[in-house]
């Protein structure tokens, strides 16, 4: 096995080990190609996949090449068409190193890593310059070159915002309350500028407006590479715009936000009081919507209902789709936190998976939030996760809740509320006055007990597990449009926690 290879390995076991919540199982696909002036190079399969490693994960990698190497190495990124620096030129006597294909420089404790360099030539690498200088060492002897990435360290703010390759169409969980919003991307995506312009999506703080955005955003650069994409949040419009402004740079400004065949603005909302901003942002949408470039745009509410925007831009919103998302539904919430776990590299059961969905029904933030909990959890651990692992994951109110309650304390007070017997709820029958009846002990004991949904499932007549999360759903959906129904299961929910120990 070559050298870098065998570093690069360490490296994804290191990252396992110790950053299991950067880890990601696309990973496995990054390619080394080799080692040369102290910096490892790693080659991605898009440029995606690139710019997203250098923004979020290039301390990590470092890191772990380091730690793995037991030398001062770098770590430098590299999209599927860029080139390869010019190899370091050896000084004479010196060869290939022995150390794991370390140079001598790197050997002796010196390193090249990248920003040290500012002087001597250079080779072009994604657009941007990449410096040579053969610096001197830590005690002033010449040393390996050390390797800059020209170009890095732009103005805050100037930069599209980094694309998250994991938000792509094939990672979003398509349910009731996000089909269309879903189905009206994939249309803009696959025919941007003519489909749906503007495309206006409006919802609730992490329900999967920005996964849309960015999932745009892939699938068109995937179709066509060369798609100049623009995607910024408003909060980053509006401080360019006041640089910009100061500086009296706007004719930069104007083709920065012009000259590109899609702009994305994340969170447009806070155009509200913004005036100049809004004229500004006025003339850009009117250029780029006459030249049929696409526009897409998210908010935290519908256009007639951002306070204080103008009339004009409230029109122009409205020119082409405006569409929502709202909370998951209960086997949605499933579906995305078995998705979010493989995409870790982790596999959830049901029984956890459901738990989960069941505590958790406020935005899928929240949701990969407890992932990375119980990830940490599991590694800390060392062991798989499971029920009681998820409990914890969720909070001490909810161990001591599910100890207190047991599932005969819970079908003893429905069949008591609705006037029918244990023995009806455990038998085949279908009619709805006993089929309600057991949907909600289901619903209480999935929300109240530690019982899996296949031990729940046992009580009732045997039952699989499917259809228990069916009965969760069922009683979900009606508490949510029946005040009445919704006031019955909270009062049965109350008096089977009154009282316990």
């Amino acid at each position: 096995m070559r050298p870098d290879s065998q570093l690069w390995e360490g490296m994804l076991a290191h990252l396992k080990a110790h950053q299991q919540t950067l880890c990601r199982q696309w990973f496995e696909e990054v390619e080394p190609l080799g080692i040369d002036g102290g910096v490892l190079r790693l080659r991605t399969r898009t440029d995606i996949h690139r710019d997203y490693l250098r923004k979020q994960c290039a301390d990590g990698f470092n890191d772990a090449a380091r730690t793995v190497s037991k030398h001062l190495l770098s770590v430098l990124f590299l999209g599927p068409e860029d080139a390869l620096p010019a190899p370091t030129a050896k000084r004479p006597g010196e060869g290939e190193s022995v150390a794991g294909g370390l140079p001598p420089a790197a050997r002796n404790g010196q390193h090249g890593a990248p920003g040290e360099g500012r002087n001597g030539p250079g080779v072009r690498v994604d657009g941007m310059e990449m410096k040579v200088s053969a610096g001197g060492g830590a005690n002033g002897h010449a040393g390996a070159p050390k390797w800059e990435l020209a170009g890095t360290r732009r103005e805050s703010g100037t930069d599209s915002l980094v694309i998250n390759p994991d938000y792509s169409f094939e990672n979003f969980i398509v349910g009731p309350t996000n089909r269309l919003a879903h189905a009206a991307a994939m249309a803009v995506a696959n025919n941007p500028g003519r489909s749906y312009n503007p495309y206006f999506v409006h919802g609730g703080v992490g329900l999967g407006k920005t996964h849309l955005l960015q999932a745009i955003c892939l699938r068109i650069k995937e179709q066509h590479p060369q798609t100049r994409i623009f995607y910024t949040s408003c909060e980053g419009f509006m401080t360019q715009f006041m640089d910009a402004v100061q500086a009296g740079e706007m004719t930069a400004f104007r083709h920065r936000f012009r000259d590109v065949d899609l702009l994305i603005i994340d969170d447009i909302h806070f155009l509200a009081k913004r005036d100049r901003t809004q004229e500004e942002f006025f003339h850009t949408f009117n250029s780029l919507y006459q030249s049929h470039r696409q526009i897409v745009l998210s908010s935290d509410a519908p256009p007639e209902e951002i306070p204080d925007l103008e009339d004009r831009l409230v029109s122009r919103f409205k020119w082409g789709l405006v569409t929502s998302v709202t909370p998951p539904c209960y086997e949605t919430r499933v579906e995305i936190l078995k998705n979010k776990a493989r995409m870790r590299g982790m596999e959830l059961s049901d029984d956890v998976a459901c738990l989960i969905a069941s505590r958790i029904d406020a935005n899928i933030r929240e949701l990969e939030g407890a992932i990375v909990k119980l990830q940490v959890m599991a590694s800390v651990e060392k062991r798989a996760i499971d029920i009681p692992m998820a409990a914890a994951a969720l909070g001490d109110e909810t161990i001591k809740g599910e100890k207190r309650v047991q599932i005969q304390t819970i079908i003893g007070a429905v069949t008591e509320f609705y006037g029918v017997k244990m023995t009806d709820l455990q038998s085949q029958r279908r009619q709805r006055s006993i089929a309600l009846p057991r949907q909600v002990c289901m619903y209480l004991a999935r929300r109240n007990t530690r019982f899996s949904l296949e031990e729940i499932g046992g009580y009732f007549g045997g039952r699989d597990h499917t259809t228990v999360m069916h009965a969760v759903k069922t009683v979900e959906d009606r508490c949510s449009v029946d005040l009445s129904f919704n006031r019955v299961v909270s009062s049965l929910e109350s008096q089977v926690q009154v009282g316990t120990v």
